[in-house]
């Protein structure tokens, strides 16, 4: 019963709201590990919440519009529901304490690539678009070493924030072990599929094409890969494409098919995610039918 309750029963989290996602995550990770660390959740939502309402250092909070605080949350769900349906369905080798928390870290970290200092005025985080990876890399470091995590752990943290990169090369990420990398998958998949799976996702993409826009506009002359939507339906044109042609297609592929164990009952019942997703892609087409 508490594994339907955790995966099934509730599936409509308000992600709009950090403390509905992280009394979530605390349910899951005590499920899983009734003997862990329980400030552990509570102290890293509190660490990224930091970081995304401009109380860390001399960052101001996020300006993004759609790589906001909840799209961060909407990955972060999706993730640690991957987790538990990894631990429930038993898959080898075994999630340990550690690795949930260092992975529930790196996926409140993936996307700090998007904040900016004070005193950069220019524009939103969206112009980091095309460094943002590599940026939330960095940012993670030096957050961590502050809160004084063994350097081999904030590496396996930014391995797994490489992972969201849009071209990177999975055989050339440096994964400690066959844990961490499997581990760093599902946090992949788990942000391609959080996000596309937002009941708003289809009304954010003229954000996120605003995003794009502001990116491609920045990096003139740089060799920018983000000004190849012409328009807002342009992008809406190639939504059903970047699903069917490059994110399932990664999912299965790259990240192994870790979005299996959201499958409930796992390994061959409904998947939540997919099913939402799909909805979404009709409802594009439709709207693009219809003439929008």
């Amino acid at each position: 019963m508490e594994t339907r309750k955790l995966r099934e029963m509730d599936p409509e989290i308000e992600t709009k709201h950090s403390t509905a996602v992280e009394m979530a995550v605390q349910c899951i990770y005590r499920t899983i590990f009734p003997q862990g660390d329980q400030t552990f959740v509570a102290t890293a939502f509190n660490w990224a919440l930091s970081c995304f309402s401009g109380n860390y250092r001399d960052y101001g909070p996020i300006d993004a519009k759609y790589h906001d605080l909840e799209h961060t949350l909407q990955g972060t769900l999706c993730f640690c529901r991957m987790l538990h349906g990894r631990h429930v369905a038993g898959a080898q080798p075994a999630l340990t304490q550690r690795m949930f928390e260092l992975g529930v870290l790196a996926i409140l970290l993936h996307d700090t690539g998007y904040l900016k200092s004070r005193d950069d005025t220019e524009g939103t985080g969206a112009k980091y678009t095309m460094v943002h990876v590599n940026r939330s890399i960095d940012f993670s470091g030096i957050l961590l070493e502050e809160k004084q995590l063994a350097p081999a752990e904030i590496n396996a943290v930014q391995n797994m924030i490489r992972c969201t990169g849009v071209s990177v090369a999975i055989q050339s990420i440096p994964f400690e072990n066959e844990l961490e990398r499997q581990v760093g998958f599902c946090l992949g998949t788990a942000d391609l599929l959080g996000q596309m799976a937002a009941p708003d996702y289809v009304d954010k993409l003229p954000i996120l094409y605003s995003e794009f826009e502001e990116s491609a506009q920045y990096n003139a002359g740089r060799g920018s890969a983000t000004g190849i939507f012409g328009s807002v339906r342009d992008l809406m044109v190639k939504t059903p494409l970047f699903w069917e042609g490059y994110v399932f297609p990664k999912v299965n592929g790259d990240f192994a098919g870790m979005y299996k164990f959201l499958n409930v009952p796992y390994p061959d019942g409904g998947n939540f995610y997919l099913r939402r997703i799909e909805a979404n892609i009709a409802r594009v087409k439709a709207k693009l039918a219809e003439g929008e």
